[in-house]
């Protein structure tokens, strides 16, 4: 008898391990670690996934009494190296272990299952998941004996079709309607075969010219240095770090394309991370362009289905180089050689729902449990990651720094400017565009050349605002507020994503809410206003792109975005932070950036650090070609350090001030964060509960050295949906078990009728 380490599908804190099960001898070639089973729990059918497999019985239990393994809904997903990942996930990042091996899944499984009827068998749920087949018709060695009748024109067609070649039966049906039932008769006397052959989904191609990745004639100094370091720490196989710390436009993913090669010459598979969506089909382009059909993509901008196809591709051993977003580190990659994560610096990395892990650091972990190397890189690293390669070694693993300050093929680095609005609206200009951003543009037009536009705010305007009573119109569900769309003429929460129709002033129909006034009107910059000064500013040859998650809802809008913008002579692409990274488009020679310093506004500590990461990122997509770059960034904060090492190209400088004021205030990188957030429709038990787990933390670390808890206090985003929020700020030393302390404590505390409690390990959200 064989039994299996079952972990129950079930949500909640109380259940954290494995219960063992027998499993029938009818179901043990199937039942096996990673399989999705139908387990009885608590007197009910459960859904569970088996984390081990064994011969022995459990011990000090009767084996008569052990239950056995009902039915195996679904084939291994994962194996051994992945559950060991994700009880490491389920305890760093104090997340039910459940949470952490759906992430494991194949795509499209849930974890929901139904039967047919009081006694038909229990389906697991899908959500249009799993093989495609297509039908292809071609012709059989007995077509050359057959002789369609005269009269007999359908099958004459069909045979003079089909010796071309094989046929796709629904492009068969397309080009002659009908058609299927004279393949089924010619099938039924042998003249024609129909066979079925899966159909791969998602496998995209892009006409953009920057999807490509010819092998350049020789790498640079700075290449072949950090290219030697990612081979010894291959070769070392004990999960070594490199971070490639390139400006932009250095060629760090020809580094990462040739430390592939090297991976798959030994035999070894490899995992690439990149941050954004928008960035997926040139990315995608570049490896397929080097690896060709040995590439699966896997990101959220595709289907159930196609997501399914890619990932089966690399559990069948078809593709060893996955590429996508954050969820392509859980591919069922057999033998990992490399994982590379692009522009680690990135906060989009960090899971917003539980598990609320970090792609970074989870990928550090799997190349220690695979023994393979990591590769990170950036123009603007992580003050984390740039700390842990300062001591050199972080969890077990050697970290190294590698530096690549030059651009390949004589191409040089734009120059910066800063233009200070506070001393353009003085001069008279009230333009959202500043006298020199306005000259530049104009020479773009001239020299027929491309621009690229940033700023960090969808809709027409931020918000509007009554000139008498000084309302701004709020969200009634959510305390923030409402974002003005012009085109729509309507009033959306950015929050809960509800919209109210509305008209700005000068239009006679416009009412303020609060006091009736008409005198209701636009406050701030969007990307609609950007888009249509541009439009009036420019002349009519010149195409306007504007990219923002309103122009890019649908699927394969970014793509089209893009191939718009490339196929263009003379553009302006318009964008919010989705343009800021990763874009190579040589004939771009301006790039602008018409509010700097609204992210350096928010209430966060690293506000900082993400508005000079993304200055310096959106600044590196100009001057890419022959043709020098410029840069022009305007604000109404020209002092301020993060703004002023942009313009100097003296990053270190402003390192060593925002680290002081994070060493002070007790923050990463000197520190590990957890934020713990409460939200329920009754403010009181919200509060409540905050001042309990305050109280258990404070309880749990009284008298040790390097803790501190802040709060509760009321969340920035104070109320969504009508959701009352509160949070809990825990600074813990570096080595500190944080998970697992504040796991403890969530335990201690309960559930709360009506409560939500969130727990978020190295947190990067704190709104």
């Amino acid at each position: 008898m064989t039994y299996a380490g079952v972990v129950v599908d079930i949500p909640t804190r109380a259940l954290d391990g494995a219960f063992d099960y027998s499993i029938p001898e009818a179901l043990a070639s199937e039942c096996l670690v990673g399989s999705t089973v139908l387990v009885s729990f608590s007197h009910r059918m459960a859904v569970g996934y088996v984390i081990r497999v064994s011969d022995e019985a459990p011990e000090g239990v009767d084996p008569s009494r052990v239950l056995s393994v009902e039915r195996v809904l679904a084939p291994p997903a994962f194996d051994e190296t992945s559950c060991e990942l994700a009880r490491w996930m389920s305890t760093e990042y104090a997340a039910p272990l459940p949470s952490c091996l759906r992430l494991m899944l194949a795509p499209g499984q849930s974890v929901r299952v139904r039967r047919e009827g009081e006694d038909g068998p229990w389906q697991l749920v899908c959500e249009k998941a799993g093989p495609v087949d297509d039908r292809w018709v071609s012709l059989s060695p007995a077509a050359a004996d057959f002789h369609p009748r005269a009269n007999a024109r359908r099958q004459a067609e069909l045979i003079e079709t089909l010796s071309a070649g094989p046929v796709r039966m629904a492009e068969l049906s397309a080009i002659a309607p009908g058609m299927s039932s004279v393949v089924s008769a010619l099938s039924k006397r042998g003249v024609v075969l129909v066979e079925h052959r899966r159909r791969v989904r998602g496998a995209q191609t892009t006409s953009l010219s920057s999807a490509s990745a010819p092998r350049p004639a020789s790498l640079t100094e700075g290449q072949r240095a950090a290219l030697a370091e990612v081979d010894r720490a291959m070769e070392a196989a004990a999960g070594d770090v490199v971070l490639v710390d390139g400006v932009t436009g250095s060629g760090k993913t020809e580094v990462y394309l040739d430390a592939i090669e090297h991976a798959r010459a030994a035999g070894r598979g490899a995992i690439v991370l990149v941050p954004e969506i928008s960035l997926t089909a040139q990315t995608v382009g570049r490896f397929r362009s080097r690896f060709g059909d040995d590439v699966a993509v896997l990101h959220s901008r595709l289907s159930a289905g196609e997501r399914f196809d890619q990932w089966d591709m690399v559990r069948q051993g078809q593709a060893h180089v996955v590429v996508g977003a954050r969820s392509a580190l859980f591919a069922p990659l057999s033998d990992v050689g490399l994982i590379v994560v692009d522009e680690e610096h990135e906060g989009s990395y960090k899971q917003d729902k539980a598990p609320r892990y970090h792609a970074r650091d989870v990928a550090a972990r799997l190349a220690r449990l695979h023994g393979c190397a990591l590769v990170l890189g950036s123009a603007t690293p992580s003050l984390e990651s740039l700390a842990r390669c300062d001591a050199g070694t972080w969890s077990g693993a050697t970290w190294t720094r590698c530096e690549m300050r030059e651009r390949p093929g004589g191409a040089t680095l734009p120059t910066v400017r800063v233009v200070d609005m506070t001393a353009q609206f003085k001069g008279g200009n009230g333009s959202v565009f500043s006298a020199p951003l306005r000259a530049s543009l104009e020479r773009v037009v001239r020299d027929r050349e491309k621009a690229v536009l940033m700023l960090n705010r969808r809709g027409f305007a931020n918000f509007l605002m009554c000139r008498d009573c000084g309302c701004v119109p709020e969200c009634p569900h959510c305390s923030t507020a409402l974002t003005y769309h012009e085109r729509t003429h309507s009033l959306v929460c950015h929050s809960c994503g509800l919209s109210w129709p509305i008209k700005a002033y000068p239009d006679p129909s416009t009412r303020c809410p609060s006091c009736g006034s008409r005198y209701l009107a636009q406050y701030g910059v969007g990307t609609q206003r950007v888009e249509d000064e541009l439009a009036m500013m420019l002349s009519d040859d010149v195409e306007v792109i504007r990219m923002d998650a309103d122009t890019t809802k649908g699927k394969g809008s970014h793509q089209a975005l893009l191939e718009r913008f490339d196929a263009a002579d003379c553009a302006v692409l318009v964008g919010t932070q989705m343009i800021a990274k990763g874009l190579d488009f040589p004939e771009v020679t301006l790039v602008g950036v018409i509010n700097a310093d609204t992210t350096l506004k928010l209430p966060d500590f690293r506000a900082a650090e993400r508005t000079y990461d993304l200055l310096e990122q959106v600044a590196g997509r100009a001057g890419r070609g022959e043709r020098p770059g410029e840069v022009i960034v305007q604000t109404y904060w020209a002092t301020h350090p993060a703004i002023a090492a942009v313009a100097d190209g003296d990053r270190g400088e402003f390192l060593a001030s925002e680290l002081a004021d994070r060493e002070e205030a007790c923050y990463p990188p000197f520190s590990r964060l957890a934020n713990v957030v409460f939200q329920g429709r009754s403010l009181s038990a919200v509060k409540s509960c905050a001042e309990e787990m305050a109280s258990l933390v404070r309880d749990a670390t009284d008298g040790t050295d390097g803790w501190k808890v802040v709060g509760p206090a009321e969340c920035v985003k104070a109320r969504v949906s009508d959701r009352f929020r509160h949070h809990l700020l825990v600074k813990a030393p570096l080595t500190a078990e944080l998970g697992p302390l504040l796991s403890s404590c969530a335990s201690r505390l309960g559930a709360r009728a009506g409560v939500t409690v969130s727990l978020d390990v190295d947190a990067y959200d704190l709104m």
